[in-house]
């Protein structure tokens, strides 16, 4: 497929253009087309992976969501991090990310490491420390974010620390 599949002022409401044409049309007045190549990489950021940002308060006004993607290099680890008061859910779209948090709900904290394939899930709940590791050596590894809150929350750690053991 060549051609996008939708192009500004086609479809339903072929009389709204583009909508970057009025920026300041209240949120609830029209859908937002936000292409795959007009990805944001001006979000915050956590060492080893770039994340692009597509529907945020900045982006399109919304006011509880945020969405986006991650890319995590070939044989890459992320820096530690957590998504403050976020709750995030993650869905795998190539490669083979693994995803590592300390579980505390024994009598040692424990190292999981949840290896995943294109077509998973994963939940992060609200101030859980984690990184995302690339361990191929070949390709990349590719999802897409969405969070609870406007704009995506990211709260680099020094270390990987299990809740109650750390700062939020």
């Amino acid at each position: 497929m060549s051609e996008p599949s939708t192009t500004p002022g086609e479809g339903f409401h072929p009389h709204l253009g583009d909508a970057t044409v009025q920026p300041n049309a209240p949120l609830g007045t029209r859908l937002h087309h936000i292409r795959a190549d007009a990805l944001d990489g001006d979000t915050a950021q956590t060492g080893g992976m770039r994340r692009f940002a597509a529907i945020s308060g900045k982006a399109v006004g919304s006011e509880k969501l945020w969405m986006g993607q991650t890319h995590v290099a070939p044989s890459t680890s992320s820096s530690d991090h957590h998504h403050g008061e976020s709750e995030t859910a993650i869905y795998v779209v190539s490669g083979h990310p693994e995803f590592v948090f300390l579980d505390d709900s024994g009598p040692r904290p424990e190292e999981v490491r949840l290896r995943t394939s294109p077509g998973d899930y994963i939940f992060v709940p609200p101030f859980v420390p984690h990184r995302e590791e690339n361990p191929d050596p070949a390709e990349e590894a590719v999802v897409v974010i969405a969070r609870s809150t406007q704009e995506a929350i990211v709260v680099n750690l020094p270390h990987l620390y299990a809740l109650g053991q750390g700062d939020n």
